[in-house]
């Protein structure tokens, strides 16, 4: 049952979401490792208007009030075309599900999953999974272990005690999402160069930089291949070709062309591998502020980010390639090339590949191999909606 005490509110304005981030940001300021992170980013991404993820799904803000003070939030949302994907790739008919969840206590939390799950039910959904915040693409899972550290760019990061209050409500964990930490300032084991060599050597592969003089050329060939290196993932949902386009936008700035590859063979692009600066160093220095003056510090380090964390959010290798030696050859070639950059050109000692899906067997076997460890854990809980 709902606590008489708490009232709920449905955001459907631009004030409104500007509240739902902020009391965010105020919940985020409390957990320690936190970093704040742009304002005017946060709100663009709960802004139909301005994220394409709105053009194939529907969401509803709610914030939880008691005693005339905020104190929770939760999204509930349904993509259209996550709707259409196999069940058994983790969504399908019937899914909706919940993100942004923030709560005081318990009881906060309980009120706000309840309206959530109503808004599900009320749309026909059948089952909710959550926490994804707003895609699988953005910050997907509650963070269960890896507290203790900060969290790199597009990770979240959650108090401990928030697990316990979503498996209160009833849910259960549908999938645990897994990043791993690596020492970049030392060499790959042998095997691994010997394997690199070795792909140096054949004549038909070529592993180059990214080229940003024809970046929106170089996005679309790296978008298509994730739309299909991925298409068989649990939690995958196709970029649509207006997503392709505004992603190409957003990851422009911290793109820089020594930190990402892909990967050619026979002249024709068949994987990539993607690697950004960690965004949080800078960002937790301006306290996730660009005004007055964070916006000069955030420039100059976005153009030479000394020493910085290198988070590698993305690969990919066509499907027609993934049962093959040459799949794993071309990323240890791709990650063997970021790493010296990322160690010689810029300084960087530590780098992070993730999330990997706890049943990615592939992605598990090249990050034991690059002997990196799990440094975080993310899980996605499901419940049905009677």
């Amino acid at each position: 049952m709902t606590d008489a005490q708490i009232s709920i509110e449905t955001i459907n304005d631009k004030r409104g979401r500007a509240r739902f981030v902020d009391l965010g940001r105020d919940f985020a300021s409390r957990v320690k490792h936190s970093v704040p992170q742009l304002r005017s980013e946060r709100i663009e991404l709960i802004t139909p208007e301005k994220n394409p993820f709105f053009e194939h799904a529907r969401a509803e803000l709610f914030i939880a009030h008691r005693g005339g003070k905020p104190v929770g939030r939760i999204s509930a949302h349904i993509d259209e075309l996550a709707l259409k994907m196999p069940a058994e790739q983790g969504f399908g008919p019937g899914t909706g599900m919940f993100g942004y969840f923030d709560a005081e206590d318990e009881a906060v939390a309980s009120a706000l999953l309840e309206r959530a799950e109503d808004w599900l039910k009320n749309e026909g959904m059948t089952r909710v999974l959550g926490p994804i915040s707003m895609a699988m693409w953005e910050e997907p899972g509650l963070l269960t272990k890896g507290q203790d550290h900060s969290p790199m760019l597009m990770m979240g990061h959650h108090p401990s005690h928030y697990e316990a209050w979503i498996t209160g409500a009833g849910y259960r964990p549908a999938k645990t999402l897994y990043t791993y930490d690596l020492d970049i300032s030392q060499e790959f084991p042998p095997i691994i160069q010997r394997i690199v060599k070795s792909g140096e050597r054949n004549k038909r592969i070529t592993v180059r930089q990214v080229n940003k003089k024809r970046w929106d050329e170089e996005v679309e060939a790296i978008l298509g291949i994730l739309n299909d290196a991925w298409s068989d993932n649990w939690g995958f949902v196709p970029f649509t070709p207006h997503e392709v386009e505004h992603a190409g936008k957003q990851l422009k700035p911290v793109i820089h062309e020594e930190l990402n590859m892909i990967a050619e063979v026979d002249g024709r692009p068949v994987a990539f591998m993607l690697t950004f600066p960690d965004l949080n160093e800078p960002l937790a220095d301006i306290k996730g502020k660009l005004l007055p003056f964070g916006w000069i510090k955030m420039l100059r380090w976005l153009r030479n980010p000394k020493g910085a964390g290198m988070r590698v959010p993305l690969m990919g290798v066509l499907k027609e390639l993934q049962n093959s030696r040459m799949a794993s050859q071309l990323a240890f070639m791709m990650i063997s090339a970021i790493r010296k950059q990322a160690h010689e050109k810029f300084g960087s000692v530590r780098g992070e590949v993730g999330w990997v899906l706890e049943d990615n067997q592939g992605m598990i076997a090249i990050a034991d191999a690059i002997e990196s460890s799990i440094n975080r854990e993310y899980v996605i809980f499901e419940k049905p909606l009677a």
